[in-house]
């Protein structure tokens, strides 16, 4: 049952102090003796031969100590002589942009400099740039060696990721790195018995995940070889077995320190690490690479761009009968992307009794993809979310009606055979049905605006995962984790353990220790933190919290069960006076005449089940039918959160991902020309919310309590960065009568649009 102390409070983070005054430190900030600065030198073809490389006049300037190829640095190969998992050129650049050498040197500038001076041979390739292309049976091959697969972080983020679809012998295309295809009835019936389909083709370029500090690594190197890896990562474990593989050394050479991360959405989890660590071992000094923003749109690991075709078919009651779909996503250079989630999530929402999902995964010249806070997500909500509000209209039902009448419950399979376990999404649309915005939405039709509303999911993640808590020579509780406190979840495991104790979250620190002195913990995504390491929390601080009432039983002469813990001493339950404070079972744990074992509590959690999350979001919009402008005026967020631990980072956490949702929506998308080339390579031409871009959030926090999770909580950070773009669509649709199926949503694109439907109509 949940207390009335720490847990289910607003508590402010504990980590905001030294960020809003400044003085946190993040790895850029890290000054070691000896110290390399590294800059990369980027291919200039989107696809080449790299002939040779020319680092005479490099060398030259004052400060530049070495210029590091692939040949140059100790990384392992895999069976195609391609390095293991980083993201530099070995012979044949993938795309532009992507590294082919390193320039190592004392100062920044004269790395810069360097970088300038360097000469580079190609012999330039074909590129394949669009989905037609690499479609295409007759296209050439985007590499000329084998790739290597990035499907360990998608599972990462999702247990559904991890599932197999159904395997079927299928004639591929040579670009064509993966499929996935579920079935479910009988199609052909499924629409035969429809009486309104609705079929329509969606498409989603590329994003970047827009955090404010880029790509930041630092790798130090002792005589003997062993790294200590300063980075802004969110897996500091998986971060030590992706560098130690690299660079062929076993994982008790490689500790890694995990820094305050600016900024991650999915995008640090392991980048740039593996390639540093070599370039430290090649040069015997300390190597920091810090990209700049540059760097970072060029040779990131974005959100992969897809076109998603979707059929939907129903009764004239509104009971869907059959989904047929088809997704594509381009994966860049190097297999692995959300394909697999995508088509869980598209045929998932909603009950389906005829179901057919086929995808394939397209290979590019461009960035290996990346994950982006719920990655697939967003692009499968937007295409089944802006099907259901076309099959809605055709069928003249209220959209919510619509949504509730077919959502999927606790029992219902997913595409790929498994069954839901308890969600929140049918309480999550009525709570938004029933509020003031979706009520009263006539008032804003009347006033020329639209309101749209849209469903987002996300299945969770599972890991397993380990804590410790300690008591601490002045009586206060430390706990010390290896999960890394990316958006304020330290603060809510100081509120679990507080809870324990009865203190306030204030009074409990949580340390994120390195990889050679933390307990195992997994990657920071995927909403599965604090639903993984919560549990190991609380696990840990009871275990703690039973020893010091078994050395406090001996010194009260009382039995443990009949003491509490209050005010940072333990009580005997109805006798005032009688007590003994934390600070003295300090003494008597570890004090030089200390009799009893020090206070050093564990727990533990391998969760089999995921927790999902759901969002209901509804957009209320202005569009000016001139310039196709749009400005969203009014926003609320329904989500379902498990249990609120602390409901003030929850809001937070639906607040970012509205603003990012919006992003998806309206301004965010990285172009290339035919050529391969990016066009958007800066922030003067990739366009990001700014904040006088994202209107006023209203929250609603719907409560359907997850079978393990500490409390009954569970993950919140994906849920909220999926509808916006869905919602917003349908709020465009409802102001101006036209279907918009890619995003971002230009002006000039709905300025067209509008302009197409004016024409049609005289």
């Amino acid at each position: 049952m949940v207390g009335h102390g720490a847990v289910g409070q607003r508590v402010k983070r504990l980590d905001s102090p030294p960020k809003l005054t400044g003085q946190e430190r993040y790895t850029a900030d890290l000054k070691i003796p000896g110290l390399l600065y590294a800059r990369p030198v980027g291919s200039a073809y989107a696809h080449a031969r790299i002939l040779g490389i020319d680092t005479s006049a490099a060398l030259a300037i004052p400060g530049v100590v070495a210029v590091l190829a692939a040949d140059d640095l100790p990384l392992a190969r895999d069976a195609n002589g391609q390095p293991v998992k980083t993201p530099l050129a070995a012979g044949e650049a993938l795309y532009a942009g992507q590294f082919v050498a390193l320039v190592l040197a004392e100062s920044d500038a004269a790395a810069q400099d360097g970088v300038a001076a360097v000469e580079v041979e190609y012999e330039p390739l074909p590129a394949v740039v669009t989905l037609d292309q690499a479609l295409d049976p007759a296209a050439p091959p985007v590499r000329e060696t084998r790739g290597q697969s990035g499907d360990e972080e998608a599972s990462m983020h999702n247990a559904d990721a991890a599932r197999s679809a159904v395997e079927e012998a299928e004639d591929l295309p040579p670009n064509v790195s993966n499929t996935v295809n579920f079935h479910r009835g009988d199609i052909a019936a499924g629409f035969a018995a429809a009486d309104v389909v609705v079929e329509h083709t969606f498409e989603s370029q590329a994003i970047h995940q827009g955090y404010i500090e880029t790509q930041t690594c630092l790798v130090d190197v002792d005589p003997l070889g062993r790294l200590t890896v300063y980075t802004s990562t969110q897996a500091a474990f998986y971060c030590r077995q992706r560098v130690a593989e690299a660079v062929g050394r076993p994982v008790q050479d490689v500790e890694v320190v995990p820094m305050p991360v600016g900024g991650g959405f999915g995008g640090k989890f392991v980048l740039i690490e593996p390639l540093v660590a070599a370039a430290a071992l090649a040069a015997g000094r300390p190597v920091l690479l810090q990209f700049a923003r540059m760097d970072d749109l060029l040779a990131g690991n974005p959100a992969p761009n897809c076109r998603i075709q979707v059929k939907l078919g129903a009764t004239r009651d509104g009971i869907l009968t059959a989904l047929q779909a088809n997704l594509v996503f381009s994966t860049g250079a190097s297999s692995g992307s959300p394909l697999q989630i995508a088509a869980v999530l598209l045929g998932g929402y909603y009950r389906v009794p005829h179901l057919e999902i086929r995808g394939r995964e397209a290979l590019a010249n461009k960035p290996g993809a990346g994950a982006y806070r719920a990655p697939g997500a967003q692009q499968a909500s937007f295409a089944i979310e802006s099907a259901m509000d076309e099959l809605a209209r055709e069928l003249k039902l209220d959209p919510l009606d619509l949504r509730l009448a077919n959502c999927v419950v606790e029992g219902d399979p997913r595409p790929n055979g498994a069954a839901w376990p308890r969600i929140g999404l049918k309480e999550t649309l009525e709570a938004l049905r029933d509020h003031p915005a979706w009520q009263n939405r006539a008032q804003a039709r009347a006033a020329g605006r639209g309101v749209g509303v849209a469903v987002g999911g996300w299945p969770g993640g599972v890991e397993p995962a380990t804590a410790v808590c300690r008591l601490d020579s002045n009586g206060r509780m430390t706990i010390v984790l290896g999960s890394v406190d990316l958006t304020g979840t330290n603060t809510t495991f100081a509120q679990i353990a507080a809870e324990t104790f009865g203190m306030q979250a204030e009074e409990v620190t949580v340390t994120t220790a390195s990889t050679d002195s933390a307990p195992f913990a997994g990657g920071s995504g995927g909403s599965k933190i604090t639903y993984t390491v919560g549990p190991a929390v609380k696990q840990a601080a009871e275990d703690a919290r039973q020893q010091i009432l078994n050395v406090a039983a001996q010194q009260l002469e009382a039995a443990p069960e009949d003491l509490e813990i209050v005010d940072g001493a333990v009580k005997v339950r109805g006798v005032p006076g009688a007590g003994v404070s934390l600070k003295k079972i300090a003494d008597l744990t570890m004090g030089v005449t200390g009799r009893h074992a020090p206070i050093y509590g564990t727990g533990s959690s391998a969760i089999l089940e995921s927790a999902p999350g759901f969002a209901v979001h509804l957009a209320e919009v202005e569009v000016d039918d001139v310039t196709g402008e749009t400005r969203v005026v009014r926003y609320v967020a329904a989500q379902d959160v498990g249990y609120a631990i602390n409901p003030a980072t929850v809001e937070a956490q639906i607040h970012g991902g509205v603003a990012q949702g919006i992003g998806w929506a309206l301004y965010e998308g990285l172009t290339y020309d035919a050529d391969g080339q990016l066009l958007t390579a800066t922030l003067m031409d990739y366009a990001l919310p700014k904040a006088h871009m994202i209107p006023p959030i209203e929250t609603m926090l719907v409560e359907a309590p997850s079978k393990y999770g500490a409390y009954g909580s569970k993950g919140v950070g994906e849920p909220p960065a999926i509808p916006g773009a869905a919602t917003i669509a349908n709020a465009i649709r409802d102001a101006t009568g036209a279907r918009m199926t890619s995003i971002p949503i230009k002006p000039e694109a709905l300025a067209r649009a509008l302009w197409r439907q004016a024409a049609s109509a005289d």
